[in-house]
């Protein structure tokens, strides 16, 4: 028996070297628990020293690497908006289908709804059928159309963040996300008084449900 024994005693610890090392693989690779905290970007900077008559170069953002994205890459899902037009300010969503989205023919899922309440309140995404109903393609000046995310003083020629407006979204890749535009004046003054003050610059914040459900809730 003990000669059977010494013959095994390889094998019995090959096999536990498997097992302890398959648990180690498990609790490595599930995924950890989402802390409901946004990601703030600050002064995220767009096409900066240009002028309103010189046009803007227009830039891609990814919600997952919580970065820009190269051009090159607008026909597919590695971004979610873009900020496009007079100094950047027009947001859009990634959407393949969508002739108005700059991501027109590529894989984008993307799509966009407004919501009238402070950030911090918007804890669901709303229904398929809302989406379809009232989506919009992109939230820039707020001339009457109730979907901008600033107003446009014609006599100051200062942009003004519209207050209680976020943005829900489904995501380049479908995923729900919510989107509040805070600034695009570098250090996102509360109060902007000269017409030279450096823009743009982006400040904004956003949550991404990375579960695939509708739960928008934070804890910021």
């Amino acid at each position: 028996m003990k000669t059977l024994y010494n013959k095994l005693k390889p094998f019995f610890i090959m096999m536990l070297a498997i097992l302890l090392a398959s648990s180690c693989t498990k609790d490595q690779v599930t995924p950890q628990l989402q802390d409901g905290k946004s990601t703030v970007v600050n002064d995220l900077p767009g096409d900066v020293g240009k002028t309103i008559s010189s046009g803007f170069k227009t830039f891609y953002f990814s919600f997952t690497t919580n970065a820009k994205v190269d051009s090159s890459q607008k026909k597919t899902s590695l971004w979610d908006i873009s900020f496009s037009r007079e100094y950047n300010s027009y947001v859009t969503i990634n959407n393949g289908t969508n002739e108005a989205s700059l991501g027109f023919g590529g894989t984008g899922k993307g799509s966009m709804v407004v919501v009238n309440k402070a950030y911090d309140q918007v804890t669901e995404a709303p229904s398929d059928d809302v989406f379809t109903a009232t989506a919009i393609t992109t939230a820039g000046w707020d001339s009457g159309s109730g979907n901008g995310w600033y107003f446009y003083d014609l006599k100051t020629h200062l942009a003004i963040p519209v207050k209680n407006r976020t943005y829900v979204l489904r995501t380049a890749d479908g995923k729900y996300a919510k989107l509040e535009m805070i600034s695009m004046y570098k250090g996102a003054p509360s109060v902007v008084t000269d017409l030279n003050w450096p823009a743009p610059y982006f400040t904004f914040r956003y949550y991404v449900q990375q579960d695939g459900g509708r739960n928008l809730s934070t804890k910021d």
